[in-house]
Parts: structure tokens; sequence; C-alpha cells
């Protein structure tokens, strides 16, 4: 089993995954951060001055309507029952520009190695197949 794992580990399946977890992480602090600190803003005016972050339901009623985003984490921290229904229209506005930016990453990759496919001559065993079969159709 130990020979197993440590093929696992040499084939470098592995150490890619580990890269692309890491390089993950840092993308995601960045599309926070492009989220709350541009994007949220934009959707704050668009919709008078909205906060998502501070909308919730306090089903203990202990917690005012008009708490600041401070008092929201202290009650969280308490256990409070909150109902953070802001936070989750924020977290999906972040995980659709995520989404739309992976898939411009995903697009563009798709045609870079389109062309450099197109791009390289083929080798010689398929360009002798193709002539055979080239040659047959003829017959």
């Amino acid at each position: 089993m130990f020979n197993e794992f440590k093929a696992f580990i040499a084939r470098g399946n592995v150490l890619d995954l580990a890269i692309g977890v890491i390089l993950g992480a840092a993308f995601g602090k960045i599309v926070t951060t492009f989220t709350e600190g541009i994007v949220m803003p934009f959707v704050g005016l668009a919709t008078g001055g909205m906060d998502f972050k501070t909308k919730f339901w306090d089903l203990s009623g202990k917690l005012s309507a008009g708490a600041s985003g401070e008092q929201i984490e202290e009650a969280v921290k308490a256990g409070a029952p909150l109902v953070r229904y802001g936070q989750l229209i924020s977290d999906i506005i972040t995980f659709l520009i995520v989404g739309f930016v992976m898939f411009m990453i995903a697009k563009a990759a798709m045609n870079y190695f389109a062309k450099l496919a197109a791009q390289t001559p083929p080798p010689d065993d398929i360009v002798l197949l193709t002539e055979i079969r080239d040659a047959i159709k003829a017959k």
C-alpha cells in the first residue's frame, strides 16, 4: 500500500491539485475584495444605499433591524439565531462573478489551445494514414 501511495504522489497530479487549491484561495480573496469593494457599492447605489450584509431576520427578537455589521457579528458569535439573507445575496453575487471570470478564462484558454493545435502539423504517421485513406477512397 505504501508503494501505491508513493506512486500516486509521484505522478504529479497531487502537486497540480495543491497548486490549484492555493491559487484558488488567493483568487477567492481577490474576487471577494473586488465584489465587496467595487461591485457591491454600485449595487448599493442602485438599491438606494442598501448594505446587504446588514440585512437579517433575528429569530430571537433581541437585535434591532438597524444593527451595524459589528453588532451582527457579535450576535452571531454569541449564538443568536439570525437568518442572514443579506450575506447570502452578497455571496451569490460573488459566486456569479467568480463563475463568469472562470468562464472567460476557460474560453480564452480553449481558443488559445485550438489555435495552437491548428498551427501544429500532424505527425508523419497521421499524414501517411490520411494518404492511405484518400487513396482507398479514390479507387
